[in-house]
């Protein structure tokens, strides 16, 4: 029996002196066979996440689950690294804007945690200099427009903690319509050259761009 069964059986005697010896070691057994397969249990959901597949392309993944995937973007503008990490959900036959996605209030632009993006050089949103770093990213969407925000705070679950006071910047987007269905939410990112570039969210037939300038 390691260190942490023996504490544990000791307090639990300590707390049961009243029971008779046949119950107490019953009820010992139950406790240590619960704590077993709770460790066991946690042991195996911490293995689960840290080696879910990351989608690069989650289109091109044939869709067997319900279930939002995770999914990254990673490419160059300029001499930077962009990298942006979410989750990314399917249509599914429902209405997404205006219903799954209501207009007009935050959103996490993905699914479960923040969506975040991650530049290691200087650069420009509008007329603002960030500095590198990861930033959530979030949305309010609209009908023909949507803001863009750029957020500090890119460690919380959906739009939990969200605060206006960390946005770094908010930029207005028009919309695109686009013919064919994307399934799956998908980023992209571009490079056009001379230090600039495109970051896109695309959703159902929905396709909202921003430009990236890298200082430098």
């Amino acid at each position: 029996m390691d260190i942490k069964a023996s504490l544990i059986k000791s307090e639990f005697e300590n707390n049961n002196r009243h029971l008779a010896p046949k119950t107490l070691k019953m009820k010992l057994k139950l406790n240590l066979l619960t704590l077993l397969i709770t460790s066991i249990t946690l042991s195996k959901i911490v293995h689960a996440q840290s080696t879910e597949t990351i989608n690069y392309n989650p289109n091109l993944v044939k869709d067997t689950t319900k279930k939002s995937i995770n999914a990254a973007a990673v490419g160059k503008i300029g001499q930077a690294n962009v990298n942006i990490s979410y989750h990314s959900p399917g249509v599914r036959n429902r209405v997404i804007w205006g219903g799954l996605v209501p207009f007009d209030e935050v959103w996490v632009t993905g699914a479960h945690s923040a969506t975040t993006v991650e530049i290691d050089k200087p650069f420009m949103l509008g007329d603002k200099t960030i500095a590198p770093g990861k930033y959530a990213l979030f949305t309010i969407p609209g009908d023909k427009e949507w803001t863009i925000i750029f957020n500090t705070n890119w460690q919380q679950h959906l739009t939990d903690d969200y605060n206006i006071k960390d946005d770094v910047i908010r930029i207005k987007v028009k919309t695109v319509k686009q013919n064919t269905i994307t399934e799956r939410l998908q980023y992209f990112i571009k490079d056009i050259g001379s230090n600039k570039g495109t970051i896109a969210v695309a959703w159902e037939k929905l396709r909202v761009e921003f430009n990236v300038a890298i200082k430098g």
